[in-house]
């Protein structure tokens, strides 16, 4: 294993948990992903030396006390709940908590057991209640030793209480964070419906208007309209204009004379227009049968959001922010204000507990007097370039309204399918349509650019693309090096203006082939942008590529089927090889949200003594309560130990303790329909890459002519930390390892000793990446008139 570095050091002695006592409750609405925050809570508790205790059942656990409401966890007591919906411990409203009489029973129960310390996974008034209980603390406390139900000791040695918030709701309607535990799994839920229905809706060329969660949020409605390509959307942040019923009218019966066969509506449960009157489904459908006679069906989504399964992103999700939630508890100070852990881009984040809550109340006030936009703006940034983005896809513009650019650009796919790759061209064509250029499709990579596969592709063409997955353009490997002068002579038959290349690592390759050559031919001095879109995720300049999360959907949910296939058998450890070339992003990752016990990958080298000893572990953990084990390896991480190898030694070592099964996932983890993140994140960044090209090319049009040969106008956009950047590829050479195509740095290796700590591993871990304390940041638009700004 590997030994702590200095940081790591600082952080052990600084921050161990000996003598502290933390306990952890789920409150308010349930949401998928709490179980695996609960588990990183008892599991990095423990890590770090503290007792940990559950308390069911909410803040009435808390009031109610007892051996069966708040029992101290073992590390084997979270086992298999990674997996499961819902929340193991319980969730309960509280009515008693709210009084201060409850409270006060609430402070007895805890300070019997010693526990300062509560991490508090929740809503905002769940929230609210713990921070109101941290400030009635020492009066409580007082109040408690005037009854002779503790003594003066007692008050000194747990004089302050400690707060960190985790938000749980698939609402997603907490200012201060981009994503909420259990969102991505309610929009899983959501677009899994969606995707049937538009089948069955097809079939009879019907109507269908659909309901979902959201009373005061339209996150989940705006998102899952984005992602399945929906034809209207109502939302209470944005409610509609009067006469709304008409302009949705005229755009339905325009969809079906372009020949769509069917219509999608997508209303939050909180939809209201303008006057603040709620727009219900049933109204909808009767305002679409009377005045278009459509074929019209309704259908309330309900509790389904929040069940099943959790999505890889929100296991992920809960399980940093889990680890993240002990780390800040064990810093506090007594002058430590409240705080939630929370995700900003890809970077864990702290902030103060009430000024978020302060401003997701604003929103709401901003929408009862009627200042909407401004409720959008106080959702954050997210929340704003979602709408923004839907309005330029699902509103098409007449002929007569569209800026007339006479600029052709050209779109293709590069490298091996990802899903989301469709979602991203048709986001492509109808913003570049919007902003009025023409646009062309090329087939099958640049081998058809070379052959002149090129043709115009309207927006009508692209109907249906976003949840379809692989290439419908069609992808090839080839580079165009070999092919330049074929390549210029098309650009130069179809007066190519600019170029949107979306695809993985050949995709970069293919951007500095063009950008090289063009000092030998003019027809490449225009922007160029690269979509980043592989499985693999092993593109440098950015976090995150398209089709990356659902490769890891694919990958939990066979990890979860086959760890299920041991349930009630003999002790059995189960060996998995994924894709990802010599990038072990999927391998990691994947590790993390499906619990796996180790991950072997090529940039963290092994040797048979790291082996042997994963053997030992794994067959230590097989004595006691845990039954399966789950070990992946990267395709390529060592030419030597081989997942055959792998599994001969884990079968003949574990012999008398545990079984072996191996499995090789192979080209499933390339297929399916993309997730709901791919379809957003594809759709979003090729939304902002068009708005870029378009000024790009408006900048550099002299005499006629675009004319662009700086780094700067041939770049990636890609996801890093916080916020999406636009890369000259020139720039990223030198952070390219181009012979094992991969990045020489990447930013998930340090998510790696989360998965040991939580497989009960000692490790090194390096806080210095672990969130500070900031403070909210309103969402300001910036002065620039930039649309591509704010994106």
């Amino acid at each position: 294993m590997a030994q702590p570095d200095n940081q790591s050091k600082r952080f052990f002695e600084s921050l161990s948990g000996a003598g502290k006592s933390i306990a952890v409750l789920t409150s308010g609405g349930d949401a998928q992903g709490m179980n695996a925050a609960v588990r990183a809570v008892v599991r990095m508790g423990i890590y770090v030396g503290a007792k940990v205790y559950f308390i069911r059942e909410g803040y009435q656990g808390m009031v109610d006390g007892g051996e069966e409401n708040i029992k101290e966890a073992s590390w084997e007591s979270v086992s298999s709940m990674l997996q499961m919906g819902g929340t193991v411990i319980g969730s309960a409203r509280c009515k008693e908590f709210r009084s201060h009489e409850g409270r006060l029973k609430a402070a007895h129960n805890l300070v019997q057991r010693g526990i300062t310390n509560l991490c508090v996974i929740g809503g905002d008034g769940s929230l609210t209640g713990a921070n109101l209980f941290r400030e009635e603390w020492s009066g409580l406390l007082e109040e408690l030793v005037q009854q002779g139900l503790v003594d003066e000791d007692a008050v000194q040695k747990y004089s302050a209480l400690h707060i960190v918030g985790m938000v749980g709701s698939i609402d997603n309607d907490f200012c201060g964070t981009d994503m909420t535990i259990g969102t991505d799994s309610a929009l899983h839920r959501i677009i899994e419906v969606v995707d049937a229905i538009m089948t069955t809706a097809q079939s009879h060329q019907r109507t269908f208007v659909l309901e979902v969660m959201g009373r005061h949020c339209g996150y989940l409605a705006l998102v899952s309209a984005l992602a399945c390509g929906a034809d209207w959307v109502l939302i209470p942040e944005m409610p509609p204009e009067d006469g709304w019923e008409e302009k949705m009218c005229q755009k339905l019966s325009a969809n079906r004379a372009g020949m769509k066969r069917l219509n999608i509506i997508i209303v939050a449960e909180g939809a209201i227009d303008c006057n603040n009157k709620p727009i219900t489904t049933d109204h909808v459908k009767d305002l679409v049968v009377r005045c278009l006679g459509f074929d019209t069906r309704v259908t309330i989504l309900g509790h389904v959001q929040r069940g099943g399964t959790p999505s890889a992103f929100d296991r992920i999700l809960a399980s940093r922010m889990g680890v993240e939630a002990v780390i800040a508890l064990l810093e506090t100070t007594a002058n430590t204000p409240a705080c939630v852990v929370s995700l900003c881009g890809n970077q864990a984040v702290r902030l103060p507990l009430m000024e978020c809550v302060q401003m997701t109340q604003e929103v709401q006030k901003a929408m009862d007097e009627k200042k909407f936009e401004e409720a959008v703006k106080l959702r954050g940034r997210s929340f704003e370039n979602n709408l923004r983005t839907y309005k330029l896809l699902a509103h098409r513009k007449l002929e007569s309204e569209l800026p007339h650019s006479n600029f052709n650009i050209a779109v293709l796919n590069v490298g091996a399918p990802a899903a989301g790759m469709n979602a991203a061209v048709r986001s492509a064509v109808r913003v570049g349509i919007s902003e009025g250029h023409k646009m062309f499709a090329v087939n099958d990579g640049f081998e058809g650019f070379y052959k002149g596969q090129i043709k115009e592709i309207k927006w009508a063409d692209v109907g249906g693309w976003t949840g379809q997955g692989g290439s419908l353009l069609g992808t090839k490997r080839t580079l165009p090096a070999k092919h330049v002068e074929k390549i210029a002579e098309q650009m130069r038959a179809h007066n190519i203006n600019a170029l949107l290349v979306i695809g993985g690592f050949e995709a970069l390759e293919c951007l500095l082939q063009l950008y090289e050559a063009r000092s030998s031919y003019e027809e490449f001095c225009i922007p160029m942008c690269m979509l980043p879109a592989t499985i693999s995720n092993n593109v440098p300049g950015t976090d995150l590529s398209i089709g990356a999360d659902t490769a890891l959907n694919s990958i939990v949910e066979t990890c979860d089927r086959i760890k299920q296939s041991a349930s009630g058998t003999k002790r059995r450890v189960f060996i998995i090889e994924t894709m990802g070339g010599y990038c072990g992003y999927l391998a990691s990752v994947g590790g993390l949200a499906a619990g796996a016990d180790a991950a072997y990958i090529y940039e963290e080298p092994f040797d048979i003594r790291d082996l042997q000893s994963n053997v030992e572990h794994l067959t230590e953990k097989m004595k006691g309560a845990i039954q399966r084990g789950l070990v992946l390896r990267n395709e390529n991480s060592n030419e030597n130990y081989t997942t055959d190898f792998i599994y001969q030694l884990y079968s003949e070592e574990g012999r008398g303790v545990f079984d072996c099964r191996k499995n090789v996932l192979g080209h499933m983890q390339q297929g399916g329909a993309p997730s709901p993140f791919d379809r957003n994140f594809g759709t979003k960044i090729s939304a902002k890459a068009m708005l870029w090209l378009t000024k790009k090319m408006n900048e550099t049009f002299r005499q006629g002519r675009v004319f662009a040969n700086t780094e700067d106008t041939c770049c990636l956009l890609g996801m890093r930390r916080r916020a999406l950047v636009f890369q000259p590829v020139v720039q990223l050479k030198d952070e390219t390892d181009f012979v094992h195509r991969i990045p020489k740095e990447q930013w998930w290796l340090k998510l790696r000793p989360l998965m040991k700590i939580l497989a009960k591993y000692k490790t090194s871990y390096d806080v210095s990446d672990s969130g500070q304390l900031e403070h909210v940041v309103r969402n300001i638009r910036p002065k620039e008139s930039d649309p591509s700004g704010a994106m």
